[in-house]
């Protein structure tokens, strides 16, 4: 079986390792991949975002299954016209993806179908949406509508804060198009965890828990990231939560999904803010998450290409997912500046010292080989990923690895893991 994975960063990396363990892949093709993907598939360039061009590779290749990686293909309708080609492909298609794509769209799904979020207002006037910040006063979010590549959401403790974030999504157009609509909605305080589900339509097949760390910084402090971290499980879903989440979140939104004409296939994934034993949705995505995927995938003992196909077929009811009980923890190594302006085309160390360690998996994101060595080309860089029977030895083999690879101005968070320590210690 030829297999294509299409982005280019550590997720599509834990796919494409996960899908080498397969004995039915013959052969792995990644559009566009990136360093360390090239050293395990065939990285062909063409960008994520460029569906006539994967369309055209895919059937001039003989691709016989097509696995998505990120939210922007989804968006742009790449489902849509691999099936109408005949073509099998992991996805949701792009009216369901709007999931994602519109977090207009998601919040007023969640508010008819009676699913635990937030309560919110959608505004195109930025007047209106300035009068309704006085109105409602702080601490308030502010989202833009449309993908913003993890980055479109704005914690405001101060008022001041929360009306200079509406003129950066809805004036300055910080998020582009993405800002052509602005939510703003109520603070809600708790700790994070990230739920992630197989589902063809009809059943809802969870991965183990797991919680990413966004903000930038220890502690959580600093701008938003793409995510800096995460591990798996995530012991604030407590197996109580773990039930309710199941009902009230996401068998009700694959259900609310159907009614609205949009059935459901892929990945979805359901960012939870959890308080006194309650969940609530944050947002949803619509694929696996990054960095999510790469402790997840290396708990999944099931062929990945069996489960894709169940969903595909409509027959994930027959499959049962085999988990490694061991918890599993990822670093993010990022280049100095991120989220903001970062220098790229920096050599980077130690990668093959890091290779001999057993059990720590470094999946590459920004990454590309010039001059013979791999350099830094995107603001999240590596994602050193360990196992242990010990979450605090998975910790320790994770920075163990970290601490032996270097690039001029990397920067990581040492704290990834303290909650998930604190809470099992406690």
């Amino acid at each position: 079986m030829k297999v294509l994975v299409v982005g280019s960063g550590g997720r599509e990396h834990a796919l494409v390792w996960k899908l080498a363990q397969s004995q039915k892949v013959t052969e792995i093709f990644c559009a566009p991949g990136n360093g360390g993907i090239a050293q395990m598939a065939r990285c062909v360039p063409v960008s994520a975002e460029d569906i006539d061009g994967l369309l055209g590779f895919a059937q001039k290749n003989t691709i016989d299954l097509t696995i998505v990686g990120p939210e922007v293909s989804l968006a742009l309708g790449i489902v849509d016209i691999f099936q109408d080609a005949g073509l099998r492909i992991f996805g949701p298609d792009k009216k369901a993806a709007a999931l994602e794509g519109s977090k207009v769209f998601m919040k007023d799904l969640l508010a008819k179908y009676n699913i635990p979020s937030a309560q919110y207002a959608s505004f195109t006037d930025r007047d209106q949406a300035m009068a309704y910040v006085d109105k409602i006063g702080v601490p308030l979010v502010v989202k833009a509508d449309g993908l913003a590549a993890g980055k479109g959401v704005i914690v405001c403790q101060e008022l001041s804060e929360a009306r200079e974030a509406v003129d950066l999504v809805m004036t300055q157009r910080a998020f582009g198009d993405a800002g052509n609509e602005v939510i703003i909605e109520e603070f809600l305080p708790g700790e994070e965890a990230s739920f992630i589900a197989f589902t063809d339509g009809t059943t809802v097949l969870p991965l183990p828990t797991s919680q990413d760390h966004k903000a930038v910084y220890d502690g959580d402090t600093g701008p938003n990231t793409g995510g800096m971290g995460a591990y798996s499980p995530a012991p604030v879903v407590t197996p109580e939560l773990h039930a309710q989440v199941m009902e009230t979140v996401m068998m009700a939104t694959v259900k609310a999904l159907e009614a609205e004409g949009c059935p459901y296939k892929g990945m979805l994934y359901a960012g939870l803010m959890i308080r006194d034993g309650k969940a609530k949705v944050l947002e949803f995505n619509c694929r696996f998450g990054d960095p999510e995927a790469q402790p997840l995938l290396m708990r999944l003992n099931n062929d990945l290409v069996d489960v894709v196909e169940a969903v595909i077929d409509g027959n994930l009811a027959s499959i049962t997912l085999d988990i490694d009980p061991r918890p599993t923890v990822c670093v993010v190594m990022a280049s100095g500046g991120y989220p903001g302006s970062y220098t790229k085309g920096y050599a980077i160390s130690g990668l093959d010292e890091a290779a001999g360690e057993q059990d720590v998996v470094v999946f590459h994101a920004g990454t590309t080989v010039k001059d013979g060595s791999l350099v830094n080309t995107g603001g999240r860089v590596l994602g050193v990923t360990a196992i242990d029977a010990d979450l605090a030895n998975a910790i320790n083999k994770a920075y163990a690895v970290v601490d032996m690879i270097h690039w001029q101005d990397c920067y990581f968070r040492r704290d990834i893991g303290q909650k998930a320590l604190r809470r099992t210690n406690s």
